[in-house]
C-alpha cells in the first residue's frame, strides 16, 4: 500500500497539528491498579541493612524490564537513512562496543522548529565526534523526503549537507518502540536518548512538538554520563562540567563537595 505524507490541506485545516498534540487517554474504566504486592518490592529491616554500601554500589544501573526506558538496552532497529546524499541502512546494535549515540526524534520533514535542531547538532557534529558519539536523527518521513529536505538551501527551510545519517522510521515501529509515537497524528514526539556504547539508555528527554532541544544540554549530560561511568564511586551534581567538582556518594565524603560551593 502506497503512503503519503499530510497534504497541505490537512496541515492548513488544522494549524494546531504540530504544536499541540493531545494524547489521548483510555477511558477510566479501563484503568486499573496493580496489585501492589506483585509490582512493588517490599522494604523490610533486613533488606535496609543488607543493601551495598555507597562504595560499592554503581550509580549507572540497569532496570529491571521494561518501562522506563532509562537503564534498559535501546531497541534495536534496522532502517534505510540518508547520509552524504546517499540511501544507506542503519543498525543501532552496530554501534554497540564501539560508539555512544545520540538518538533523536523529530515530527517531520519541511516543518518549523526541526531543521533548527537538526542543523545544529549537523554544526557540531565534531564535538560528539571527539566524545566517541555518533548522532542519528529519526522521523516517520520516507528516504525520498529526507533526501529533498537536505537537497534544500538552509535559506529556504532546508537543512544542506548533513554530518551524520537521517533515518527513515516510515512504519513508525522505531518511534513507537522508544514511546515517542503520537498514535492519532502519527508522528514522533521531540524525544531524545543517550544510549551508551554498551547500548543501554542512560537518558532520555521528551519535548512536545512546538518545543526545541539544547545541543549544549545534550553533551553536557553525555560529558556527565561519560564521567560517572569512567568513575564509578564518584557522581555529578547539578550543571556539572567537565572541570569541576564532583561528589562522593556518601553522607559523609559527600560533605567535601558541600564544604567547597
Amino acid at each position: 500500500m502506497a503512503c503519503s505524507a499530510p497534504s497541505v490541506s490537512l496541515l492548513s485545516s488544522n494549524p494546531n497539528f504540530l504544536f499541540s498534540p493531545k494524547l489521548s487517554s483510555p477511558p477510566l474504566s479501563s484503568l486499573s491498579i496493580p496489585n501492589a504486592s506483585n509490582s512493588l518490592p517490599k522494604l523490610t529491616t533486613t533488606s535496609l541493612l543488607n543493601r551495598p554500601s555507597p562504595s560499592r554500589r554503581s550509580f549507572v544501573v540497569k532496570a529491571s524490564s521494561g518501562l522506563p526506558l532509562v537503564g534498559n538496552t535501546a531497541p534495536d532497529f534496522e532502517a534505510e537513512a540518508v547520509f552524504d546524499q546517499e540511501f544507506i541502512k542503519v543498525k543501532l546494535s552496530e554501534y554497540i562496543g564501539k560508539k555512544y549515540v545520540i538518538l533523536f526524534f523529530y515530527p517531520l520533514d519541511f516543518t518549523f522548529v526541526c531543521p533548527t535542531e537538526i542543523t545544529a547538532f549537523s554544526d557540531r557534529h565534531a564535538e560528539f565526534e571527539a566524545l566517541n558519539t555518533e548522532i542519528l536523527g529519526v522521523s516517520v518521513d520516507s528516504v525520498f523526503s529526507h533526501l529533498a529536505w537536505v537537497q534544500t538551501d538552509r535559506k529556504s527551510g532546508g537543512l544542506g549537507d548533513l554530518n551524520y545519517p537521517l533515518v527513515s522510521d516510515i512504519t513508525k515501529s522505531i518511534s513507537e518502540s522508544y514511546g515517542v509515537l503520537i498514535p492519532d497524528q502519527g508522528i514522533a514526539l521531540r524525544g531524545l536518548f543517550i544510549i551508551d556504547k554498551e547500548g543501554v539508555i542512560q537518558h532520555s528527554t521528551i519535548n512536545n512538538l512546538g518545543i526545541g532541544r539544547s545541543v549544549d544540554e545534550t553533551k553536557r549530560t553525555l560529558q556527565a554520563l561519560q564521567y560517572v561511568q569512567e568513575n564509578p564511586d564518584e557522581v555529578c551534581p547539578a550543571g556539572w562540567k567537565p572541570g569541576e567538582k564532583s561528589m562522593k556518594p556518601d553522607p559523609k565524603l559527600s560533605k567535601e563537595y558541600f564544604a567547597a560551593v
